[in-house]
Formats: structure tokens, C-alpha cells, sequence
């Protein structure tokens, strides 16, 4: 991935992009998903992003290569912290009520490296804890560097479940309030989006 960061510089309209692997699983693990990548983009509007997803040879053949592809298209409408020292998503969009109630999250952290063995240990407890919360409908470890870069994207049928799982899952809220009193992070984010589309296909 790496390697190919150089094929997402100088597009016109892109603000902010993240190639990312995945964990195996639906949510954190140590072992990597080498089946399965993210690519996020944060977009000036929504023209630049069409022309690039219509026409851009780069993003045509990963889809040539790729075996299933989703696509989501996500409209930013709460963001706290930073990712690599900005606020990609602080752009909200609190007053657009789409059709669907869908709620995507993303929440993403730089661990510091003598924290990384309490985090690790408390990986399993949260997947555990997300995959039984009323509400959520996908979840998925990505990040950017094996262990220390990690993120989570998952999807929610409202706002309502989300809160419900912040503030009143009791094993959510002690590894929460673990991370602060400990200080596991140098940095970190979450942010929240209104659906806006989800689509794609699978190849027979």
C-alpha cells in the first residue's frame, strides 16, 4: 500500500485519503486480513468524487483485480480529535436528513508503544462487546500500521444504538474510561456520518 500512495496524490477535489488493511475477523485482531483493503477518501464535493470513481484508471483497476467490492458514501455530521495532526471530517453536515437513518463510524488511534500491550489486551473484550450491541449492523478492524495505527468502521441502524452502546455498555465504558486514565494514545478520532449510498458487487 505503500507503494502505491503515489497513484492518490494531485487529484483534483481530494482533501485527505487513507489506503488501510484490515484485521481478520469482523472487528480488532493481531492477524491481518490479506484479503480485504480500505481505501478512504475525503472529498472538497461531490463532483470531484464522481469523476474520480468514473474515470480514474488507477481506481478502475483495483476494481478489475478485486473479487467483491463495497462502496460507501458517507456525509460527515459529528468529528472529534484529529488524524495526523487535522480534522478531515470537522466539514459537518448536522442539518442533512437522509432517507435512510443509517449511522457509519469511524473511530481511529495512534497507540503509544509501551501502551500497546494494554491495548491489545483489551482487544477481544471490545470486539465481544460490539459484536452483541443492539443495532449494529457491520464492523471492521482497519489501520495503517500493524498494531499501533488502528481504527474501526461499523455500521449502525440509528444514532440511538450507538449512544445506547457508548455510554451504557458497562464493558465498552470500563475500556473507554481505561484508555483516558492511562493515556494510551498520541492522537486519536471519532467521527460519525449520515449513509448517504452502499453499494457494490461480487464476481461468480
Amino acid at each position: 500500500m505503500g507503494l502505491h500512495q503515489r497513484y492518490l496524490n494531485n487529484i483534483d477535489g481530494l482533501n485527505f485519503y487513507k489506503m488501510l488493511g484490515t484485521g481478520s475477523g469482523p472487528g480488532f485482531s493481531m492477524y491481518p486480513d490479506f484479503s480485504t483493503y480500505a481505501l478512504l477518501l475525503n472529498w472538497n464535493n461531490e463532483l470531484s468524487a464522481s469523476k474520480y470513481f468514473n474515470s480514474n484508471n488507477y481506481y478502475n483497476l483495483l476494481l478489475s483485480k478485486a473479487g467483491a467490492y463495497r462502496k460507501i458514501f458517507l456525509s460527515s455530521f459529528k468529528s472529534i480529535g484529529e488524524w495526523d495532526g487535522v480534522n478531515p471530517f470537522e466539514n459537518s453536515d448536522a442539518d442533512f436528513q437522509p432517507n435512510d437513518s443509517k449511522v457509519g463510524v469511524i473511530t481511529r488511534a495512534t497507540i503509544h508503544f509501551n501502551k500497546l500491550t494494554h491495548f491489545w489486551r483489551s482487544v477481544k473484550p471490545a470486539s465481544d462487546a460490539i459484536s452483541k450491541a443492539e443495532g449494529v449492523k457491520f464492523f471492521k478492524g482497519i489501520g495503517e500500521l500493524p498494531f499501533i495505527q488502528q481504527a474501526t468502521f461499523s455500521i449502525w441502524d440509528s444514532e440511538k444504538h450507538i449512544n445506547q452502546f457508548a455510554y451504557e455498555n458497562v464493558n465498552h465504558r470500563k475500556i473507554v474510561d481505561k484508555t483516558r486514565k492511562q493515556k494510551w494514545y498520541s492522537e486519536d478520532l471519532f467521527a460519525r456520518f449520515h449513509i448517504i449510498s452502499d453499494s457494490g458487487y461480487l464476481k461468480h
